[in-house]
């Protein structure tokens, strides 16, 4: 599913990443950890293709059977939006649009017919246990229901593989337990892989493997 070899990051002459190697399979929940500076989120960013790793002749990324070393900006885009889903501490929900609707933004980016879109998002919603927030704008929504509609907005396009920052590190416990636990049964449900970077111990604790970030390598 996703496999990095020899990844480098610099911000300047600061390197920030240093030749990080690591395999993930299908279906896996695996959560990285470690140290704030580690590089964590960098590497997630990277593996997620909203940043690039500093070119090396020896560096490889592949996500779902695709070298996305060969690709092009515009078909990495369209990559991404195809094949990755991406939730964050902050839900990053845009404040004018209802649940409903930010939940179909990336599939109307990627040329999905409304009626298909809208179908899918209910659906979605309700399976996140949000039928009657559907209209509701984020502002009024609880942290935790703008957080599953956030999730919902990454499963829209059905992606492979989904990429969460601190997903419930803005939450309070209850809601970040219910949130945790959502990651399986969505695992069980659609059968997505996970790569969580966290500082949750129990999130770490739940997952089927955890990575180890220090000083930018996985140890």
């Amino acid at each position: 599913m996703i496999k990095a070899k020899n990844i480098h990051k610099y911000f300047g002459d600061i390197e920030v990443l240093k030749g990080v190697n690591l395999h993930i399979k299908k279906g896996e929940i695996v959560a990285i950890v470690g140290p704030s500076g580690a590089g964590k989120t960098t590497l997630l960013q990277i593996l997620g293709t909203l940043d690039k790793p500093t070119k090396n002749e020896d560096y490889h990324l592949e996500l779902n059977n695709i070298s996305l070393k060969e690709l092009s900006d515009v078909k990495v885009s369209s990559f991404r939006n195809s094949h990755i889903g991406f939730i964050f501490q902050f839900h990053q929900l845009l404040p004018e649009f209802t649940a409903l609707e930010n939940v179909c933004i990336p599939a109307f980016i990627g040329g999905k017919s409304k009626s298909e879109t809208e179908k899918k998002a209910k659906k979605l919603l309700a399976f996140l246990g949000l039928t009657d927030r559907e209209d509701h704008k984020p502002n009024e929504l609880s942290g935790g229901e703008q957080q599953r509609v956030a999730v919902a907005r990454a499963l829209i396009n059905d992606p492979s593989v989904i990429f969460a920052d601190e997903p419930s590190g803005n939450l309070d416990s209850a809601s970040a337990k219910n949130l945790h636990e959502l990651f399986f049964k969505l695992r069980d449900e659609f059968g997505q892989t996970f790569v969580l970077v966290t500082h949750n111990k129990e999130l770490a604790k739940m997952a089927d493997r955890t990575l180890t970030m220090k000083d930018g390598i996985i140890i």
